[in-house]
This record gives structure tokens, C-alpha cells and sequence, in this order.
């Protein structure tokens, strides 16, 4: 197990404004926004204060910046990332845009968080398509259990990259190689994963990425990004699209075509409206690019030193692990319950009481530190158990 000695040494909590004495363990929740995020949303507002101020180009600069930075975090082409509010976005863009037949299987697994439900339960009757829910075969789930449940008529696999109720990280190389050898597309929803997991799109072999913008890529509530390999852009189906999406849209308002335009061949296509919003996506680039410098290993190494030291520290006879011991077989953060679901509630209530925030999900205790935490914050936490 890893101890306090093997964390590093950066006092990384300088980044963020005073919590109110709060000991914020719920990124996988909702992040606070850095610094430097807080100071973009700032100089947003005065430019809205005073719009004189706004340059044409603003309208595209704060996107193209967005994009570029984004597309870095996940190795991928700006061009190909859509700007969106929320990883429903980008899913329903694939629910609409797929070239659907009558028979397709469409798999994901149970416990997934409620989106992948929502998304894809009411295609069944609106393009004839099936949804295969699938359960473990032990008590995670795991690559192998996806990939067995695979079948001739299976199109899609939508699963979540890590599981929002047990911290499962799946192995989603393996299950796009698997996808692929049939002829079927894997859809992944980092949202839990995202800026903290590191993400290759080409190495892992995905087909459609979407994310949320508001836990570990720590921005605004209503941001998020959809990224998908240029050949299934080009197949989408066609459809009303944001006017700023339209080819020669891309620098200023001179080079576009009002009278009919056409929509642009990239990921600009499925953009969600309003993308020059100075609010939410000056606040996210700024997240984002403080992710990029403080790296997504040195961010993953940080959790996940302070998840073992939680688990070394957790009273066995009052709670036990709830999420895989091994940390290569988790994500960012990890949940823990009382010996009785009653119980595992009680003490997120004191837990909230002693304003130690935390998230009760599935009848989990579900812990998400990030680098402004230490072992302190772990420490604060088990002394309430204990109590």
C-alpha cells in the first residue's frame, strides 16, 4: 500500500479559493472550479459589461481554443472535437446520426449511470433497434463480461469508461478490438474519467467519445465535448446543425454562406448552440489547459495514493471496500459501505453533517479526491466513522 511519503510534493491547494472549511472529496459529483477558471469567468463578465469591448473574432477564438486543448488532453485532431453541454449531447448526436436497421443491438450494462438509458431505451421503438443490458458475471464488471456478451447483431457498445457506482475501470482497448472484429462501434462516456484517466482515443481504438465538463476537467455545469473518428462523422445522418457550425465558419463572419449554408465536415458539426459562450467555455478552456499542465498521470498518481491510504485506514468491522482493490482495475476514486444499507446511510448523513462531502450512489459511499487534497482530508473522514 502506499503511504504519505509517496505523494507528491507540490502544494497544488494554492490553485483553489478557500472551501468554507469543507472537506470536498466529490469531483466525481461536481469539481470546484480552479483559479484560473474563476478568473476567465471574471474577464467574461466584464466583456459582457461592456461589449464595445468584444472583438468578431472572440466569437471564435474561445471554441477554436476550447477545441485545441481538449484534443490535446485526449490525443486527437481540434477538427474533430464538438463542443456540447454534457455528455447527453454527444449521445443523443450518435442516437440521431447513426444510419440505424430494424434488428441492431445496441449494448450497455447494468448500473450504468441513468444517461445510457435514456439514450438508447426509447430507439427501441423509435428505429426498431434492441437494447442488450448486461450484467456482471462476479461482483465487477469487467472487459470479459462485455465482450462475451457480444453478438452477430450488435452495433454499439455505450458503456462508461469508469462506472459511476463501483469505480470499475474497464479495459476499453480491449473491448474496441473485440468490437471491431464484428463489425461493431464502441461509444465510451469518460465523464468519470476524463482529465484524470489518461486518454489516448487512437491508442485505445474508440469510436465516439463524449464527456462532461464539470468533474475532472473541473469547469462549469453545461460544458462538455463529443469526439468521434472522422470516417463515422462523414456518415452521420444529416440534419438541422448551429449556424456557426457551416463551412467557412470557422475564423469570421465574412466567409460564411447565410443563404444556404452547408454544414461543416467535422467534429464543428454537432456543435451544441452558442458556442462563443464567454462564460462557460472561457471558464472550461482555462480548467482544461490547467489540467494539461498539471499532467493526468501526476493527477491519477495523487488520487489514487490517497484511495489506498483510505482503504488502509477504513475499519474492517464497520465498513468494507465496495469498489476493486486493485488500482488497475479502478478509477479515480472509490466507494466503501457500512455493514448494512441502513447504516451506509446514516453515516453519509453524518459524513454530510460534518461537512465532509462526499456522494452516497447505489447505496455506496463514493469518495473522489483530487490534487487540493491530502491525507488529512482521509484522516477527517475516518475519524468520523470511528466516532
Amino acid at each position: 500500500m502506499a503511504t504519505a511519503t509517496t505523494l507528491p510534493r507540490t502544494d497544488w491547494r494554492q490553485e483553489w479559493f478557500d472551501n468554507e472549511d469543507a472537506t470536498y472529496l466529490n469531483l466525481a459529483g461536481q469539481s470546484p472550479m480552479p483559479k484560473v477558471a474563476v478568473r476567465a469567468v471574471q474577464a467574461a463578465l466584464e466583456l459582457k459589461k461592456f461589449p464595445q469591448r468584444i472583438p468578431d473574432n472572440a466569437f471564435f477564438e474561445v471554441p477554436n481554443r476550447l477545441r485545441a486543448s481538449v484534443a490535446k488532453l485526449i490525443g486527437a485532431q481540434p477538427e474533430d472535437i464538438a463542443l456540447t453541454s454534457g455528455a447527453s449531447t454527444g449521445m443523443a448526436a450518435v442516437a440521431y446520426g447513426m444510419n440505424w436497421r430494424a434488428g441492431d443491438e445496441i449494448l450497455t450494462t447494468v448500473g450504468e449511470f441513468p444517461l445510457q438509458y435514456a439514450t438508447w431505451k426509447p430507439m427501441e421503438e423509435r428505429e426498431g433497434v434492441k437494447l442488450n443490458i448486461v450484467s456482471p458475471r462476479d461482483r465487477f464488471l469487467t472487459a470479459d463480461d462485455v465482450i462475451a456478451a457480444l453478438t452477430p447483431k450488435t452495433r454499439l457498445v455505450s458503456i462508461s469508461l469508469v462506472r459511476f457506482n463501483d469505480g470499475v475501470l474497464l479495459d476499453a482497448a480491449r473491448i474496441a478490438a473485440a468490437c471491431h472484429a464484428q463489425n461493431a462501434l464502441l461509444l465510451l462516456d469518460a465523464s468519470q474519467a476524463c482529465g484524470v484517466v489518461p486518454i489516448k482515443v487512437e491508442t485505445m481504438g474508440v469510436d465516439f467519445l463524449v464527456s462532461a465538463g464539470y468533474k475532472f476537467l473541473l469547469g462549469p455545469f453545461g460544458t462538455g465535448f463529443f469526439w468521434a473518428k472522422p470516417e463515422h462523422m462523414a456518415n452521420m445522418r444529416p440534419g438541422p446543425f448551429y449556424w456557426m457550425a457551416a463551412t467557412g465558419a470557422g475564423s469570421n463572419f465574412s466567409n460564411m454562406n447565410f443563404a444556404d449554408p452547408k454544414p461543416a465536415p467535422s467534429g464543428r458539426r454537432w456543435d451544441v448552440a452558442e458556442t462563443a459562450n464567454y462564460f462557460n467555455h472561457a471558464a472550461l478552456e482555462a480548467s482544461v489547459e490547467f489540467v494539461l499542465r498539471a499532467g493526468t498521470e501526476t493527477i491519477a498518481a495523487h488520487c489514487r495514493t490517497l484511495i489506498e491510504f483510505l482503504y488502509e485506514r477504513l475499519p474492517k468491522d464497520r465498513c468494507g471496500p465496495t469498489s476493486p482493490l486493485d488500482a488497475a482495475d479502478r478509477g479515480p476514486y472509490a466507494c466503501f459501505a457500512a455493514r448494512a444499507p441502513e447504516k451506509t446511510a446514516a453515516l453519509y448523513d453524518r459524513l454530510r453533517k460534518e461537512n465532509i462531502i462526499v456522494s452516497l450512489r447505489e447505496g455506496n459511499i463514493r469518495v473522489s479526491p483530487y490534487l487540493f487534497n491530502t491525507e488529512r482530508d482521509i484522516d477527517r473522514l475516518i475519524s468520523v466513522i470511528t466516532t
